[in-house]
């Protein structure tokens, strides 16, 4: 049940808050205000009483026993997937991978895809605002099959110049890796037509959507991408499990990530054959548990509506960084046309690292550091910045607070 957050068809976000447990403790004697959703969400009540109630209810293995009991458990894991394919508009559930987030999903893409398709001098494009986890495994790929990793450069407003993307994708590009929306910038980048250029050369784009998916509608079919991966934690589900999205014309054509369990159709010693997709991608006990929490939590915000969604954190976006620019000494990090949920800045003469310190002392809990863009970071110049990312369940009081904790702190620290 999503009331009392949702009265008479009108979205009560206020109310909303009280659905979710851990945002009613206090941090250093301070109510919690929390602004660190980009690195993980919290959890609503509805997507912790599923959980609960698989392993005190439906606790069992899935697809292997003919007892009721895994029955049950089968279809409560299966309907995970349903949910996800739903959710962003696959054509097929044979098309939804379970992994364990967006990082193994890049990562089983770069084998896979890699193994079978990326030659030496064949070149991988990404972008420079990528997070570690969409460069490190191109960058292996590369290693092990001699292509060539190609970066996109970004502007002093932490975008992508779509007509150098463009120059940049040739007929040795063998694929296309990019960030939906940068985790320390919010930049929401042009991935529609990011990815209409590269099919026009007949190049297939993967697109990492750990930070889209929480926060706008997202339809593969429509975006027409050939990959799309995002994980459950950073959409108010658990951690350690996401979605890898895959067209089926290429995931047949991909060789196993990992062998044993459910991948398996048949064993002998001289030679085993795969089971079908999805199964194939998915060897031994899958995290069952995280495949029905994914489901409550993909059923919570289609309660409340991603478009609804999507408004509430432009509102609060934009009243944050109203809030925020009129301090003395502030500078902003990423203010791109498109951007989400992101506000990412630094303090004349202040470290994030002592500026985010101070704030979790005053219950403020921002993140601070490179937020694994290292080669980002080093694009500014900077060693890293204080990021506060929103969610549904944050108010302009959070903001408020935050406001009035970096001028505290600047006049302390400075």
């Amino acid at each position: 049940m999503l009331n009392p957050s949702i009265i008479s068809g009108k979205i009560d976000f206020d109310r909303i808050r009280a659905d979710f447990p851990l945002l009613q403790r206090e941090m250093n004697g301070k109510p919690l205000v929390f602004l660190d959703s980009a690195a993980s969400s919290q959890k609503p009540r509805q997507v912790l009483d599923a959980l609960q109630h698989y392993y005190t209810h439906l606790n069992a293995n899935v697809h292997r026993g003919v007892y009721k009991l895994s029955q049950e458990a089968t279809d409560a894991f299966e309907s995970g997937r349903r949910a996800a394919a739903r959710f962003i508009n696959a054509g097929s559930e044979r098309e939804v991978i379970f992994v364990r987030g967006t990082s193994e999903g890049i990562n089983l893409v770069a084998s896979s895809f890699g193994r079978k398709f990326f030659k030496p001098g064949a070149e991988i494009l990404i972008t420079g605002m990528e997070h570690h986890s969409n460069i490190v495994p191109w960058q292996l790929a590369c290693e092990q099959t001699g292509a060539v990793l190609k970066v996109v450069p970004v502007t002093d407003s932490g975008e992508i110049e779509i007509d150098v993307f463009e120059n940049m994708l040739s007929d040795r590009t063998a694929l296309v890796a990019a960030v939906h929306v940068s985790n320390a910038l919010g930049t929401v980048n042009p991935v529609e037509e990011m990815i209409r250029l590269a099919h026009a050369r007949a190049i297939p784009v993967l697109i990492d959507g750990a930070q889209a998916v929480p926060h706008m509608r997202v339809d593969v079919q429509a975006l027409d991408a050939d990959f799309y991966v995002f994980s459950a934690h950073k959409m108010l589900g658990p951690t350690g499990f996401g979605i890898l999205y895959g067209k089926e014309k290429w995931l047949e054509q991909m060789p196993p990530y990992q062998g044993g369990g459910e991948m398996i159709k048949t064993v002998t010693f001289e030679k085993t054959t795969y089971n079908e997709l999805p199964f194939k991608f998915e060897a031994g006990t899958p995290d069952i548990s995280g495949a029905i929490g994914l489901e409550a939590a993909i059923n919570y915000m289609e309660k409340i509506g991603l478009d609804n969604i999507q408004a509430r954190e432009h509102e609060l976006l934009q009243y944050g960084l109203d809030q925020l620019s009129g301090i003395d000494g502030i500078r902003f990090y990423g203010a791109a046309k498109q951007k989400a949920s992101v506000i990412s800045f630094l303090l004349d003469g202040v470290h994030p690292f002592d500026l985010g310190t101070l704030l979790d002392k005053m219950g403020i809990a921002v993140r601070t550091g490179h937020h694994c863009t290292q080669p980002l970071m080093a694009r500014f110049g900077i060693p890293g910045t204080v990021r506060a990312s929103l969610a549904l369940y944050n108010s302009t009081e959070d903001l408020d607070q935050l406001a009035a904790g970096v001028i505290r702190a600047g006049n302390m620290l400075r």
